[in-house]
């Protein structure tokens, strides 16, 4: 048979996954032959299983070979695909329609709120939402050393209503060299010296309210009512060892809020140490590796895996963002492949934790998204291979249930 013929054969063979129609019935039952179901603790996959969607939430997973489909229920095949949880960016700049919100106007923006700025349904959102990434945060920028409070947002929803996952979805800190170059040069002393002022008068103001409600508002410290009940986290936007030490010693160490590092290159990772005995974890990028003379570090002549190193050290929680449009934000899966590449141990799904359940559990919002459990949000993607190997493409993309995207009708 000549070779054209026989390749037409073959794809006219190839089984191809059965969609749910557009209208959805509440109750699905997707048979794949892998469920990367991404919770914490256990093993996180199912082969040949069934997951079972209703008014759009998870209502279990289990093997295929045993189930009985509860009656009602629609059975959708698909095939040898797979089906793992929609991926969380907790940084990105994509809500808006103009990338980073840089207010530069004082050093200490915390009353600014990037929320205002979300236009639902734009090209940049959508473009990451076909890529797999159903969650994400959207944070304004690092030009100044408090730059405002981000939000969490679903990237499928036309409403921002429906949107919104959390309001403030943490208050953004900088520290490093792009705060220095505002106004008139502000080096790391006094970076320090504003971070811990604002967040002592911050904390100051959140036990003023608590005790008394009726205390006059001030909208500039609004966040740190949500930051002293624990009900949001600081992202710190820290590399350098120094930077990183001295973020988690004020703003963990001394105040006691939640916070995570973001970043953490240029040997950020020497501070893994003082993260774990506070109780901090990491969500490593955008840059994935620090390279030989970058940022005049010695590395040995070597290559380094940003995230590898953190792990090595003893930090369990990684996870990745793109900080996007600094790389790419459907590039969300990359940045697990290429720490694998360089270190990163992903042979117990540690990589796919890391787009997933991890950055759930840092931001606090587990309950809801970031593993396939009885409960959460339906957010989950069909693909037809591995998550962290480039190859794979992302063919389906559910968000509460709801198919938002299928390959096949672009």
């Amino acid at each position: 048979m000549p070779l054209l013929a026989l390749l037409a054969t073959l794809v006219l063979q190839s089984p191809a996954p059965v969609s749910a129609p557009a209208a959805s019935p509440r109750t699905i039952a997707y048979r794949a032959a892998k469920v990367l179901t991404c919770e914490r603790h256990g093993p996180g996959f199912l082969d040949h299983a069934l997951v079972l969607v209703k008014d759009g939430r998870v209502e279990k997973v289990l093997p295929a070979r045993d189930a009985t489909v509860p009656s009602g229920y629609q059975i959708v095949d698909l095939g040898a695909r797979w089906i793992m949880p929609g991926m969380i960016d907790l940084h990105s700049h994509l809500g808006g329609s103009s990338g980073d919100i840089n207010d530069m106007v004082l050093q200490l923006n915390t009353g600014l709120r990037v929320s205002s700025t979300v236009v639902p349904r734009n090209p940049a959102l959508q473009r990451i939402l076909e890529a797999g990434v159903t969650t994400v945060l959207f944070i304004p920028g690092s030009g100044t050393n408090i730059s405002g409070a981000g939000i969490l947002l679903k990237t499928s929803p036309s409403r921002f209503e429906e949107m919104k996952v959390r309001d403030p979805g943490s208050l953004k800190i900088a520290q490093g060299d792009n705060p220095t170059r505002w106004a008139y040069g502000m080096g790391r002393g006094m970076m320090n010296y504003h971070i811990r002022g604002e967040l002592a008068r911050g904390m100051h103001y959140a036990k003023e309210r608590a005790a008394d409600p009726a205390r006059e508002r001030d909208p500039r410290f609004d966040v740190f009512e949500d930051l002293a009940a624990k009900r949001t986290q600081v992202s710190t936007h820290t590399q350098l060892y120094q930077l990183v030490m001295q973020s988690l010693r004020i703003i963990r160490g001394e105040f006691g809020i939640d916070v995570y590092i973001d970043h953490g290159e240029w040997k950020g990772y020497l501070a893994t140490e003082q993260a774990l005995a506070l109780g901090v974890a990491t969500i490593s990028g955008p840059r994935e590796i620090d390279v030989p003379g970058g940022h005049g570090l010695d590395t040995d002549g070597r290559i380094v895996g940003i995230a590898g190193e953190y792990q090595k050290r003893g930090m369990e929680l990684v996870g990745f963002n793109t900080d996007a449009p600094v790389v790419p934000g459907e590039e969300l899966p990359l940045q697990a492949a290429v720490s694998a590449r360089y270190g990163f141990d992903a042979s117990e799904l540690q990589g796919v934790k890391g787009l997933t359940i991890v950055p759930a559990i840092v931001a606090g919002i587990e309950k809801r998204v970031g593993s396939l459990e009885p409960g959460k949000d339906a957010d989950f993607l069909v693909l037809d291979g591995d998550p962290l190997d480039p190859r794979t493409r992302i063919e389906q993309v559910f968000v509460e249930g709801a198919r938002v995207f299928d390959q096949r009708a672009r």
